[in-house]
């Protein structure tokens, strides 16, 4: 199964980065909605079935990683980390935190696989600083964390980071 993954590593938008993770299958109408004006989406993983992928490439353009529970044959094409530079800023992408090399030439780490929503400026041993950003869980419930996912801002200055939660009304 070929899949509509962007396979470009470095981009110049102006409207800001969808990220989703942990979807384990199930794409929500609130998260398609709050993706919407995108000008990039970002799966990090644990994505559970190829049409979400599909879906979100109808949206914008689309760049994923896979995730623990992404075994099937389709999870091939799913690199397991990936580098990109959006307006200059060095984005990891990783789905389990624990798989990302603290020695990765980067600005912002972005992953999955906890479910938690993660938004945190790290100042390195470099003296550089690194966002970690986890845009929670946007898929099935787990526990009693909320069902959210994020965007990012990548401006001249400053990288800035949302989390979206979702108000379920089923």
């Amino acid at each position: 199964m070929a899949l509509s993954l962007c396979d470009r590593t470095t981009l110049a938008i102006d409207t800001p980065i969808g990220v989703i993770s942990d979807t384990h299958g199930l794409l929500r109408d609130e998260a398609l909605r709050a993706l919407e004006g995108c000008a990039l989406i970002l799966h990090l993983g644990d994505v559970g079935d190829p049409s979400i992928l599909e879906q979100l490439a109808e949206i914008a353009p689309l760049m994923a990683v896979r995730g623990n529970i992404d075994r099937q044959d389709w999870c091939e094409a799913l690199p397991m980390h990936r580098d990109i530079v959006v307006n200059g800023w060095r984005l990891h992408l990783v789905h389990d935190i624990a798989d990302f090399d603290t020695a990765t030439d980067c600005d912002a780490v972005l992953h999955g696989h906890s479910h938690k929503p993660r938004q945190q400026w790290v100042e390195e041993d470099t003296g550089a600083r690194r966002l970690y950003f986890n845009p929670g869980s946007a898929g099935k419930r787990r526990f009693r964390l909320p069902i959210t996912a994020g965007r990012l801002k990548a401006g001249d200055e400053r990288l800035c980071s949302g989390v979206m939660h979702f108000v379920l009304t089923s």
